[in-house]
């Protein structure tokens, strides 16, 4: 029953945007310091943790790996969930799921999406990332790991 004088509206779980991620990190080939992948997506101009939508039907993790490969070129080994961050994209709720994701062997290409990777040292990641809901990936990851 709608509300005396106005309508309501009614959000289905279907509406919501599905999209999955991965915190990637490597070991640093210079000093084996903790470095956090982000990727620069020039339609945007911004930096963030490699994502995607999920095609239909898509399990996230699936999602999450696939993604991964796509943006950075890198294949990667999924460790810990970490949080599930929510927020509006173009007037609609979207939810993104991550996992920490160690990358194991590839090659950055640069493509329609992505046209830069950068790695570096999780402090450093925090501060180039555009999103501040992105930044608690970077704790959560580091807490994950015991490096918090």
């Amino acid at each position: 029953m709608a509300p005396r004088g106005g309508e309501y509206t009614v959000t289905y779980k279907e509406d919501v945007v599905r999209a999955a991620g991965c915190v990637l990190w490597r070991r640093s080939p210079v000093d084996g310091g903790l470095e956090i992948c982000l990727v620069h997506r020039p339609k945007y101009d911004d930096w963030s943790h490699p994502k995607g939508k999920l095609k239909r039907s898509e399990e996230p993790l699936a999602g999450a790996l696939r993604e991964v490969e796509e943006e950075t070129g890198f294949r990667c080994a999924p460790g810990a969930s970490l949080p599930t961050v929510r927020y509006l994209a173009q007037g609609r709720p979207k939810e993104v799921t991550y996992w920490a994701a160690e990358a194991t062997t590839g090659h950055f290409t640069p493509n329609r999406e992505v046209d830069r990777i950068i790695w570096l040292p999780p402090v450093a990641a925090r501060n180039r990332l555009t999103q501040l809901r992105d930044r608690q990936l970077v704790d959560a990851l580091l807490s994950t790991l015991n490096l918090a």
